[in-house]
């Protein structure tokens, strides 16, 4: 088993589709190598990554291929989170055997107004059928998506029960009050809370948490590395200003549209505009509001040709 790298900002990669939706597996690894080679760890099979329009068969093929091309396992954090027990079984047990000791959990999330015993004890399933000491459960608490919260005291449950094994959280509730929360009462326990979004960046670290996983590190990673391994800089609310304005403009437009258009015009390969039903790429309006507000913003990516097909 690799040793686990403690990476400061994750990308939920997008996954790149073929005309027929199929996983399009060459342009993936690609992705993947070109956000690791900037410091990026790799959230594969996270919400912008479309995870939850993939079989479990697609998702575990993906995740044999970036092996088999030589991405480390200690640059991993697969999404291994389904509505059905045996689905998020089967999912994290093979990225645990593949060498993937962190993984992102989502909670069964189609029925709503569940009880935090039940959350409990899916969870606690999960990680017992696994039944391997190297497993790292990074919780994955969405509430605006999934219409499920992670209570705070959940949290603490989880912890008591599997010390060293629920070793994080994705906090991607978009409120600071929460975020700030998770850290001071979990953190002294070594819990791991990592902003959902990089405008939160600069707030995290302060507070001592532990960084970020987040959408635009697609499009936009050298910038979001920088401010994680440079935040006490004299500069640093200059740079998580500007991480803020490219955020925004993305942010304008369905985020997974967008980011995969601007991977398309900085790449030259038209093929990454490709979502899976039932997304939609961007309509021309969009397309050009887009890429006049990044072009406002002189945005760049650079490296971008080698994701062309």
């Amino acid at each position: 088993m690799a040793e686990t790298r403690q990476l400061t900002v994750y990308s939920p990669v997008l996954t790149p589709f073929d005309r027929r939706y199929a996983p399009a597996t060459d342009r993936f690894v690609r992705h993947c190598r070109w956000l690791a080679d900037q410091g990026v760890g790799l959230a594969v099979f996270g919400t912008n990554s479309e995870a939850n329009s993939m079989s479990v068969a697609e998702k575990q093929g993906l995740l044999d291929a970036l092996l088999e091309a030589g991405v480390s396992p200690s640059m991993l954090m697969p999404g291994t989170g389904a509505c059905a027990l045996p689905d998020a079984v089967a999912l994290t047990r093979h990225a645990v055997r593949a060498g993937c000791q962190n993984v992102l959990m989502l909670p069964p999330f189609y029925y709503k107004g569940v009880s935090d015993e039940g959350l409990f004890r899916a969870f606690a399933e999960v990680i017992e059928q696994v039944g391997d000491g190297a497993l790292r459960v990074y919780l994955y608490h969405i509430p605006p998506v999934s219409q499920v919260p992670l209570s705070l005291a959940l949290i603490e449950r989880l912890l008591d029960a599997f010390p060293g094994v629920v070793a994080g959280v994705k906090d991607s509730s978009g409120d600071w009050s929460n975020t700030s929360a998770m850290i001071e009462r979990f953190g002294p326990r070594g819990f791991r809370v990592m902003a959902g979004t990089e405008t939160l960046l600069l707030d995290t670290l302060r507070a001592n948490g532990a960084g970020c996983i987040t959408a635009t590190a697609n499009v936009n990673p050298g910038p979001i590395v920088a401010l994680a391994q440079n935040w006490r800089s004299e500069d640093a609310d200059a740079q998580q200003a500007a991480l803020n304005r490219t955020r925004a403009a993305f942010q304008q437009y369905p985020m997974i549209a967008a980011m995969k258009e601007a991977i398309a015009e900085h790449s030259g390969d038209d093929a990454w505009r490709t979502v899976r039903p039932p997304l939609t790429e961007l309509d021309p309006a969009q397309r050009k509001g887009l890429h006049d507000a990044l072009a406002a913003l002189d945005f760049r990516m650079p490296g971008a040709q080698q994701l062309r097909g």
